[in-house]
């Protein structure tokens, strides 16, 4: 039997992730089975179980992903020019979370997260890590702006992080449950309630 190379591995678990993904927008995370995501990728279950245990861990690597894809965009956003600033930050976060079409998954995510301990548990790593990543633009800006902030930027900026985070998943709800919300309006209040 031929050895499976590297690069066939992670493009295989995309095309697992891809299927799950459609499968979770289209019928939720509760409404979604296995046998869905099977049927959905065109793949045999024992291929789907050697990457990964079941749906939950399947569920915790779609958010992985997405939250990747803006930790990715962030990072291009801040490379080069001058510091980004809490409102830059958050509007290229929720730039990014507009073209996701399933940006809804992340609402299921954070309710699944409430009540199974193994989500909550895969889900807050990969959140730390969008954490850090907003907390370290937050910091450059800090250092490039003397002044407006109180004490040590670094320090400044792990305070605020998670507030300033917070922004993302108000406007993920508004979006998912909310008739007729304005999502450019929350972007234009973004930079009205935040330092550019």
């Amino acid at each position: 039997m031929p050895k499976v190379t590297e690069a066939h591995r992670v493009a295989r678990r995309a095309e697992i992730v891809g299927a799950a993904i459609r499968c979770f927008a289209r019928k939720g995370y509760r409404g979604t089975s296995m046998a869905d995501i099977i049927q959905e990728s065109g793949l045999s279950a024992g291929a789907i179980y050697g990457h990964f245990a079941g749906k939950q861990e399947l569920f915790a690597e779609v958010a992985a992903t997405v939250l990747a894809a803006r930790r990715e965009e962030l990072a291009a956003g801040r490379g080069g020019g001058a510091p980004l600033g809490p409102a830059q930050v958050m509007a290229i976060l929720i730039d990014g979370i507009r073209r996701e079409p399933f940006s809804v998954l992340f609402v299921q995510l954070w309710a699944e997260a409430a009540i199974d301990p193994e989500i909550r548990r895969l889900a807050n790593g990969v959140f730390m890590q969008l954490r850090a990543t907003v907390a370290a633009a937050l910091a450059e800006w800090a250092r490039a702006e003397p002044g407006r902030v109180d004490g040590d930027p670094a320090a400044w900026a792990d305070r605020v992080a998670p507030v300033v985070l917070g922004v993302a998943p108000g406007f993920m709800v508004q979006r998912a449950i909310v008739d007729g919300f304005d999502e450019d309006a929350y972007l234009t209040a973004i930079a009205d309630v935040l330092p550019r």
